[in-house]
């Protein structure tokens, strides 16, 4: 049964920094694209990065380029989300998503972690 776990969020200030984690069991996602998306409180789930399956590419969303970076460390089936200087537009449940194939373009897959909460006070 695959299973995304996703950690690290937290209640932090503008201008603050956290890192999330998402873990992968049940199959290897190495050779797929990995994806964090993000939904706000009343609004859609928006992207917000991807990675490629040997990090090679990266994309962002406008909203958090330069603040945000997404890695991946394969051997631990594991992506990360490194968000500095946070916004209180920042506060949303993120969810990481595996892509179809290894590179973003082939689309995103049916699975979905839980989410994790972050909230960024003004």
């Amino acid at each position: 049964q695959v299973q995304l776990v996703e950690s690290g969020g937290g209640l932090v200030q503008a201008g603050g920094s956290l890192r999330l984690s998402c873990a992968a069991s049940g199959r290897t996602f190495s050779n797929n694209a990995m994806g964090w998306f993000r939904q706000a409180p009343g609004k859609e789930r928006e992207f917000v990065a991807a990675i490629s399956w040997r990090s090679g590419s990266k994309y962002y969303a406008d909203s958090v380029k330069g603040r945000f970076t997404i890695s991946r460390d394969n051997a631990k089936n594991t992506v990360y989300l490194q968000m500095n200087t946070l916004k209180p537009e920042d506060t949303a449940v993120y969810y990481c998503r595996p892509g179809e194939g290894p590179t973003v373009g082939a689309g995103w897959g049916a699975y979905w972690g839980q989410g994790t909460q972050v909230t960024v006070s003004s």
